[in-house]
């Protein structure tokens, strides 16, 4: 039976619901941590040169659709040796195993026990570096790990999904003085390589504004239960609101602008629209009962973020895996005597292109090409067109850390890309959380952008 409450007991109980309301509120609004000193023995690892290595030993922690395409890959390579494999997946790491000694190469050793296995590999003192290609969540363990066992790391996109996975990377490459590089594929594609080129010869002027995406629907993933990327992806949507995955468009277009070297991102905000069309696709495509019917989606399927630079650049940068439209990475930078868009491909050029209001694409476009080509791309592509991998990008990449490593060279991303790149997707979330409020974007260079020299035209 209900029992009265007398006025003490109300306001007492009262109080205490208010109490509860105000700290979750806060928990809501806190805002991620934007700043953090140096832990102690760090340094810079601004343009890191490592000493030379003679061969590449590599290992590999996860196999599956990526990794899988990163072994073959650098079996190709000149230099470099395959000496361990990590997968808790067994299928995925003896398929892999297979390909390496089909090439008549000496097998690798394998780590298949369970999802800590990795570290059993790390003891080894046969292995420079490891490449990672796991769930996200695994990323930054994995490579901290890598870097504490006195190995280069090599990760996957996006490096951490957290701020402060993003602080930890940083802080661990600074203190170990290893590598620690996202794999951003997308900047050794040809068009952006070229453009590029094109930024730094001024083709465009100054650079004013970049609009940059990841908008590929994945909605088909979600038939992968057991294994795949849909395994373990789809659940992201179903507790994350913002932009998941914004270093493909972004890397690119942050290399044009020279971000982290002369410049860097300040502040951003960003909207989600509602979630929808994970929640339609499943009720057409599964059946009554079914797992995936019952998750309850709440990633907006398109999120659109602007970020401003120190010195006033803008860049627009979108996310949406879902939709029902065609793959584009925008790809567009705009300066002030031009400008170049991509999906399709087209460019305007004062002084290069006949006037300003109709863009120069499809065959227009050899003459640019012709004049403008990365010279990466004029000493590897042909090759990287055969090898294959997201039209040669993939091989382009990898061919280019092998060189960095074998010569002591500086690699084109640092640690520092990694996070700033990938700090926009738990910013995107804060941000949707609090009615797009903007929020600013941490230095996690500690104020060496300044000094930082911009990314030159390598060959």
């Amino acid at each position: 039976m209900p029992r009265k409450i007398d006025r003490r007991e109300f306001m007492i109980a009262a109080g205490a619901a208010s109490a509860a309301l105000a700290t979750g509120a806060l928990a809501m609004d806190q805002k991620p941590q934007l700043t953090k000193r140096a832990p102690k023995g760090a340094k810079s690892v601004a343009g890191l040169v490592t000493p030379k290595l003679d061969k590449v030993r590599v290992g590999f922690i996860g196999v599956g659709a990526r990794g899988s395409g990163h072994v073959a890959q650098m079996m190709a390579i000149e230099g470099v040796e395959v000496k361990a494999i990590c997968d808790n997946h067994v299928p995925s790491a003896e398929r892999s195993a297979k390909r390496v000694v089909d090439k008549g190469l000496p097998a690798p050793t394998l780590y298949t026990k369970d999802e800590h296995d990795y570290k059993r590999m790390l003891e080894r003192d046969d292995i420079d570096i490891v490449i990672i290609a796991t769930p996200w969540e695994w990323h930054v363990p994995m490579a901290v790990d890598a870097m504490k066992a006195g190995k280069h790391a090599f990760v996957e996109v996006p490096a951490s999904p957290t701020v402060e996975g993003c602080w930890e990377l940083v802080d661990t490459s600074e203190v170990t003085q290893k590598h620690c590089m996202m794999m951003e594929n997308v900047n050794y594609g040809r068009e952006e390589l070229m453009v590029l080129n094109m930024c730094r010869l001024g083709v465009f002027g100054e650079l004013l504004h970049g609009e940059a995406a990841y908008i590929h629907d994945l909605r088909g993933q979600m038939f992968e239960i057991e294994h795949g990327t849909g395994s373990w992806r789809t659940y992201e949507y179903a507790r994350r609101n913002g932009n998941l995955y914004p270093t493909h468009g972004l890397g690119p277009v942050a290399q044009y602008m020279n971000i982290n070297r002369g410049d860097r991102l300040d502040y951003m905000s960003s909207v989600s629209s509602p979630s929808r069309v994970r929640e339609i696709y499943a009720r057409e495509h599964f059946p009554e009962g079914h797992e995936r019917r019952n998750i309850k989606f709440v990633c907006g399927d398109i999120n659109t973020s602007i970020v401003k630079s120190v010195k006033g650049k803008t860049i627009m940068v979108q996310w949406d895996e879902q939709l029902p439209r065609p793959y584009s990475r925008l790809n567009l930078i705009q300066g002030t005597k031009g400008v170049w868009g991509g999906f399709p491909d087209r460019v305007v050029s004062e002084g290069k292109t006949k006037g300003t209001e109709e863009w120069v694409e499809g065959d227009g476009l050899e003459a640019f090409y012709k004049e403008y080509d990365h010279p990466l791309w004029k000493r590897v592509g042909e090759e990287a067109k055969r090898m294959g991998g997201h039209g040669g990008m993939d091989f382009v990449m990898l061919w280019r850390i092998v060189y960095c490593l074998r010569n002591g060279l500086p690699l084109d991303q640092d640690v520092y890309d990694a996070a700033t790149w990938s700090v926009i997707g738990p910013l995107s979330e804060w941000s949707v959380r609090n009615r797009s409020q903007s929020i600013d974007i941490p230095d996690f260079t500690r104020g060496k952008w300044e000094k930082m020299e911009p990314l030159g035209i390598v060959s």
